[in-house]
């Protein structure tokens, strides 16, 4: 066992965090002023990220704990070691310092390096849109390529706006005369970064590597708060889980949302052994790394919400570390928010329904924390307050805790007994959902009802990825870790304990989100799925060290953890393993790059059908540098050709486009430009995804014949 290697799985594990952080801080305002731009962008990101590696890796620890802790982190209240029993210097990962076995870093980073490995063998090509992966490449495209928003509509190409054009498309809104993409800049920011240094390919394998930082940030959480020795496990667990294993093959943007979340909570849990300038620092760079969600996700709102209520108890308890956490927190919170008001404000309209409260229950929040924290602080009330918080600690409150936990769970597995969850559609979108839901039922010999939103099955979606051993155990461990909260013991789990607790429960009761398989899956490889099995990780890690304690020999105990960990593996491998080797969404950039090549310089792009203006209204924008629009439902081909008469008075030459030879050889000589045969991802509604399906892509071009 050496020192060495824990200070280097500590700092591993948050410095991609700790790189996000400083790419996000140097992008946004280059953004906002128009000028994200390779040049700018990277000069700005060396010293940032410098700085944050600088200041957020070293260690300086108190004197009083120098030499005593290791990667999973001292004593806890009770006096114990930690979770797992490991001799190396406890549970809290205050700089690496203590000793953790070699075999302990070299295991995460062997799993952290063979799933990099298998994810970019395996890495999809989705860039043709259809869902959000594609949307989020055409942002980044745009940004690679322009570096500004919102993107132009070019009417000028058309010979001036028409009645029977218009310009949005999936993800790619029309307001107030320009395009504007549908979501927050976080990702297509971070994917510009690979389409600089790789094209296209280089936005793709993004994934990969992000997918990889998550499993490296997840083991480093998993050494802090279980010791180090369960790290590997840790890691493993979730890099072969299904969800894990599939967003990692496209740019969603739980990713690097994850990687923030995961190496913010490390970052804020190593505070506890710093002394009190680097605590400052780290504790503000740990405030960032939460905040910074909300510029990669709007409803990353939700998850730092506990930060909030954590940063202010840290206040009422004279820790000096309170003020720059929430100074972080604030600052990453409000450059999302203005990143979303300034450039995604159509995205948040949309959203306004769900936002609305969640921005009122920010505010509330916020409000309560203030209020709460004088009382803490003045000595009239907070001698009271704090011998209330003592005497429950004391009384029957930390049992009844660890039972609510287990009813909880135990209602969330009953509820499709009691509950059928349906969603009556109230706008377009809502009807468009319905219809597709109506065709995977049909596909899949169920039941038509488009309403059906299968939301009473989300525990039983945890149950398929990692297991009824594992969610068992994770359930014990939570309910575990309740009590011992509320009998003052473990500190060390407090936010990660209610980060995880209070998402795991709202995205349980309302995914919000389509809910067919695997694309569900991705509401909750956001935080339910790695939470799960951080609890999951600290009860196994809490039973062997029972076993321990009963006297059994080293031999013994090693046999049992390492069957346990096997029986904790094989429900996810039987889920995961027919997809993990299965390939999708290939061949799409040869197939775009083509279709490029076949239209030319100098077109102006009519698309009539609906589903390739869909798919391609923003690839021929974006990656071709066409002029693209599409025509208004119930336009005549009378429309069509004045629009081609008018395309050639503005000197440019049209190009009709559809999905079949008969919807554009009215108007010239037909060519297909597109013919594409992949697979894509199954969809299955009240089972796990076990396959997938075909998928054909066809597009035939007409040129009007003419002269500019």
């Amino acid at each position: 066992m050496d020192r060495r290697a824990g200070r280097l799985l500590a700092r591993v594990t948050v410095a991609p965090a700790l790189l996000l952080v400083a790419w996000l801080a140097v992008s946004l305002p280059l953004l906002l002023a128009g000028v994200f731009r390779p040049g700018p962008a990277i000069c700005l990101f060396v010293p940032v990220a410098g700085l944050a590696l600088w200041q957020g890796l070293r260690s300086r620890p108190r004197e009083d704990v120098a030499g005593s802790r290791g990667v999973g982190g001292g004593k806890d209240v009770g006096g114990s070691q930690d979770a797992g029993g490991s001799q190396d210097g406890g549970a809290t990962a205050a700089g690496g310092r203590g000793v953790v076995p070699w075999w302990a870093t070299a295991g995460v980073f062997a799993v952290a390096a063979a799933f990099l490995v298998l994810q970019v063998v395996m890495c999809s090509e989705q860039i043709i849109v259809r869902r959000d992966p594609a949307s989020y490449v055409q942002f980044a495209t745009w940004l690679t390529d322009h570096g500004s928003l919102p993107i132009p509509r070019m009417e000028w190409a058309f010979g001036g706006g028409d009645r029977a054009l218009e310009y949005a498309s999936p993800a790619f809104y029309e307001d107030g005369g320009s395009i504007v993409p549908q979501f927050m800049a976080g990702l297509p920011m971070v994917l510009a970064l690979g389409g600089w240094v790789g094209g296209t390919q280089g936005m793709l394998l993004m994934a990969p590597l992000l997918g990889a930082c998550a499993v490296l940030a997840f083991a480093g959480l998993v050494a802090r708060l279980a010791g180090p020795r369960w790290a590997p496990a840790g890691a493993l667990l979730l890099a072969l889980t299904l969800p894990m294993v599939w967003v990692s093959r496209s740019t969603f943007s739980e990713l690097p949302a994850l990687v923030l979340l995961l190496g913010g909570l490390s970052l804020l849990h190593d505070v506890r052994g710093e002394e009190a300038r680097s605590a400052r620092t780290k504790a503000f760079l740990a405030g960032a790394a939460l905040g910074l969600i909300v510029l990669v996700r709007i409803d990353g709102l939700r998850d730092v919400l506990p930060v909030v209520a954590f940063a202010g108890l840290l206040v009422a308890r004279g820790r000096r570390t309170g003020y720059p956490l929430a100074a972080g927190v604030a600052a990453g919170v409000a450059g999302g928010l203005v990143e979303g008001y300034t450039l995604s404000r159509p995205y948040l309209r949309y959203l306004h329904t769900s936002l609305d409260p969640l921005l009122a229950l920010t505010a509330l929040i916020v409000a309560v924390t203030c209020v709460v924290v004088p009382l803490l602080r003045w000595r009239r009330t907070g001698p009271r307050l704090r011998g209330l918080a003592a005497a429950a600690g004391r009384g029957r409150l930390p049992g009844a805790a660890a039972v609510l936990t287990l009813l909880v769970m135990l209602g969330f597995a009953v509820r499709p007994l009691v509950q059928t969850v349906r969603r009556v559609p109230g706008n377009p979108d809502d009807e468009l959902n319905a219809y597709f839901i109506e065709q995977v039922q049909r596909i899949n010999h169920m039941a038509m009802d488009g309403t059906r939103q299968y939301s009473e099955l989300s525990l039983h979606w945890v149950g398929w990825y990692i297991g009824v051993p594992a969610l068992l155990l994770a359930v014990f461990g939570a309910a575990l870790l309740a009590r011992r909260l509320m009998r003052g013991q473990s500190p060390e789990w407090l936010l990660p304990y209610a980060v995880v607790v209070w998402t795991t429960v709202q995205v349980l009761l309302r995914p919000g989100i389509t809910p067919d398989h695997p694309w569900a899956s991705r509401r909750l490889i956001g935080l339910v799925i790695p939470g799960l099995l951080l609890f999951t990780v600290f009860a196994a890690a809490w039973t062997v060290k029972r076993i321990r304690r009963l006297g059994y020999g080293p031999r013994v105990v090693r046999t049992v953890a390492a069957a346990g960990v096997v029986l904790l593996l094989v429900p996810i491998v039987l889920t995961s393993g027919p997809l993990m080797v299965s390939r999708t969404d290939q061949h799409e950039r040869a197939a775009v790059r083509d279709l490029c090549a076949k239209l030319g310089p100098g077109r102006s792009v009519v698309v009539v059908e609906r589903a390739t203006a869909d798919r391609f209204l923003q690839v021929v924008r974006g990656m071709c540098g066409l002029p693209a629009a599409r025509t208004v439902k119930g336009a005549r081909p009378a429309d069509v050709r004045r629009v081609v008469g008018k395309v050639f008075a503005a000197g440019r030459h049209p190009v009709i486009m559809g999905a079949e030879p008969g919807q554009v050889a009215q108007y010239g000589p037909v060519t297909q430009v597109v013919r594409l045969r992949t697979r894509q991802d199954g969809r299955t509604l009240d089972e796990p995804p076990g396959g997938t399906w075909g998928l054909s892509v066809d597009v035939w071009i007409a040129e009007p014949p003419g002269r500019p």
